[in-house]
């Protein structure tokens, strides 16, 4: 083999160890997210159901069970995404587009290291879902 083989081959294997170091590191963090969110859940007493003789109590305790209730759901979804984000590590498809199958850009995936889409295809998803919440609302009139 020529120096110049050897030297692509020598760069090839460096990068493939450090794709497994960076692999192995989201999956540390990953684990890390889902033990904290899988903690007894925060929310729970917010969403008792008291009478209050104050009309305006009443609203106030119903808006708060509303938050706490939307809240427990984003920490449901957010612990779906973890724990899809950790099978996809184990089966090889992590940092890949769900939708386009393009790579997800390291700096995604370092700030939203659950992510599923690559940007561009995460802003026609949230289009979507916009579109949507928007016919919801128009049917419930």
């Amino acid at each position: 083999m020529n120096h110049n083989a050897v030297k692509r081959i020598d760069v090839e294997v460096k990068r493939v160890s450090m794709e497994s170091t960076a692999l192995e590191s989201m999956k540390f963090l990953l684990l890390g997210l889902l033990r904290e969110r899988e903690q007894p859940q925060r929310h729970r007493d917010e969403i008792a159901v008291e009478n209050a003789p104050d009309t305006l109590d009443r609203v106030q305790r119903e808006a708060e069970r509303d938050l706490a209730i939307r809240q427990i759901q984003s920490d449901f979804d957010r612990l779906q995404s973890i724990r899809l984000a950790l099978q996809r590590i184990d089966d090889g498809t992590y940092g890949t587009c769900l939708r386009c199958e393009e790579s997800i850009s390291s700096k995604r995936l370092n700030v939203v290291p659950w992510a599923s889409f690559c940007i561009k295809c995460q802003e026609i998803a949230d289009r979507e879902n916009q579109e949507d919440g928007d016919e919801k609302v128009l049917s419930a009139r």
